[in-house]
């Protein structure tokens, strides 16, 4: 059978070509293949693709991207894995979106190879199209883990690596990215490139958090360490943020790899009086007090914190957990703690995935909004926006999630972009919506964007979503020069991840 695919490049331009035999058979553009293509995990953006391709090998995507290039008017190309993103970043108008999961029994029938060496130590190689809770899976069969995850388990490798992939984990091992041994990488030009720091350097640097666009990551090299086995769970409620703050600060500035008596993992999050709350994690007979104390403050802020143990360290965490929480100024009857196993804990989220997923409530729009807020304004952002725009304005503010990161567990070198200060603080306002109220959440959105830049406060937008070339080079700052002049180089016909809208707004 010849297929044919027609793109349709404007209201009065369409494009037929045959594609080259070997891949002629993979592509698809059947309504129900291009309705799954033309959205995403935000259900706000709507992009209709002219087709979709199912590779069955890394061949197949290097020979599509080179007929992409070489053709007379270049095809843009997106790579979708889970299609996490939530503003149209994983899919390509009128071009080809690559069905990245059609890889998943590759390299042996597995995309996920365990191996150890005397220079690097463990680590594993993992396709890009892998999801990271099998990543966990085969690694823990070899007593193994990565040390920095997502708080989410069922995204794809090469996505959270082109973003930067980060959680409660990050102060201590930085994001994702910081912990890549080696990448093999299909460039804008179709040519398969292996890149480290030491081979390919400028390649590796653009590709890590380079939002797809100078290559499409099919092989990832993770460092591993060993693997604990429980996890001492802990959620510690303030009413004042100052003493948050304070402590959180306090607590990541322990911080070093092998420092065995610093935290695994440090996050928070704000309990609002919004309505009702999720107490799930805490005892029932305690449920009335916690929303006593909610109702009362109208904010109480959440320091979560983990330590991970094993059979040679059960006898000493406890006292370890202690001694770092001593002194800190968190209301002290309102400490809960769990005991659960490693791999239950990384994977927390997914029981409320399955619980929302059987409500009708997962696949609907997700107005987010993610930031990095100088740690220097972190207070002025709480009186501000916490306080004084999502306890003030009838809008539900959803999970609202706070905690410090240190910048010195970021390499400069690669593509992401971050405060300058030496700390500075995630803050993601994860919100659902019904499908006729989404602009509500997204002008509020907005109107705390517009209140930080009245207030100078240089917050960076993290999983960034723009709609001019204007607003990216604000974004980028001094970084806009390479990322403009690696894309020349490894993406000059701007094929790749056109939903991105960097280079390509339309």
């Amino acid at each position: 059978m010849i297929c044919i695919v027609t793109f349709v490049m404007s209201n009065t331009l369409a494009i037929t070509f045959v594609p080259p035999k070997d891949i002629a058979d993979r592509f698809r553009n059947d309504s129900e293949t291009i309705n799954l293509a033309s959205t995403d995990y935000g259900y706000i953006v709507h992009e209709i693709p002219s087709s979709v391709f199912y590779p069955n090998s890394l061949d197949d995507i290097a020979t599509l991207v080179k007929f992409a290039y070489n053709n007379s008017v270049p095809i843009t190309i997106a790579a979708r894995g889970q299609g996490h993103s939530v503003r149209g970043q994983s899919m390509a108008h009128d071009g080809v979106v690559v069905n990245m999961t059609s890889l998943a029994n590759r390299l042996n029938g597995s995309g996920i190879i365990v191996s150890s060496n005397p220079s690097l130590g463990s680590y594993a190689d993992v396709g890009g199209e892998q999801l990271w809770i099998d990543v966990l899976s085969a690694t823990l069969e070899h007593g193994l883990t990565p040390v920095s995850w997502t708080d989410y388990l069922y995204l794809t490798v090469g996505g959270t690596l082109s973003n930067a992939g980060i959680s409660g984990q990050t102060f201590r091992f930085g994001p994702q990215i910081s912990n890549v041994n080696e990448m093999d990488v299909i460039t804008g030009k179709g040519d398969f490139v292996t890149c480290s720091t030491e081979e390919n350097s400028e390649l590796y640097y653009a590709v890590l958090g380079g939002l797809g666009q100078f290559g499409i990551i099919t092989r990832a090299r993770i460092a591993l360490q060993p693997a604990p086995k429980r996890v001492k769970w802990l959620r510690i409620l303030y009413s004042d943020f100052s003493a948050f703050a304070r402590d959180q600060e306090s607590l990541i500035s322990i911080n070093e790899r092998k420092e065995t008596r610093a935290l695994d993992y440090i996050e928070g999050m704000l309990l609002l009086d919004q309505g009702s709350l999720d107490l799930s994690f805490y005892p029932q007979s305690d449920y009335s007090r916690i929303t006593s104390l909610v109702t009362k403050n109208g904010i109480i802020y959440c320091l979560e914190v983990a330590k991970y143990y094993d059979d040679s360290t059960e006898n000493k965490v406890d006292k370890e957990l202690q001694l770092l929480l001593k002194g800190l100024g968190f209301l002290r009857d309102f400490m809960y703690e769990k005991d659960v196993a490693y791999i239950d804990f990384l994977n927390r989220v997914r029981k409320e995935e399955l619980f929302l997923r059987s409500k009708g409530l997962w696949d609907v729009p997700h107005p987010w909004l993610n930031l990095f807020v100088p740690k220097s304004r972190i207070l002025d952002f709480n009186s501000g926006i916490f306080k004084g725009m999502i306890l003030k304005q009838n809008i539900s503010a959803g999970l609202v999630l706070i905690y410090p990161m240190n910048r010195n567990k970021w390499d400069d070198n690669m593509s992401m972009v971050i405060p300058d200060e030496d700390v500075f603080y995630v803050v993601s306002m994860l919100r659902s919506s019904g499908f006729n109220n989404w602009e509500a959440f997204d002008n509020q959105n907005k109107e705390m964007l517009q209140f930080c830049d009245n207030a100078g406060i240089k917050v960076k937008s993290y999983l960034a979503h723009y709609e001019t070339q204007e607003n990216w080079i604000n974004h980028f700052g001094s970084k806009w020069e390479f990322f403009k002049e690696r894309k020349a180089q490894f993406d000059p016909k701007m094929i790749l991840s056109p939903g991105q809208r960097i280079f390509n707004n339309n």
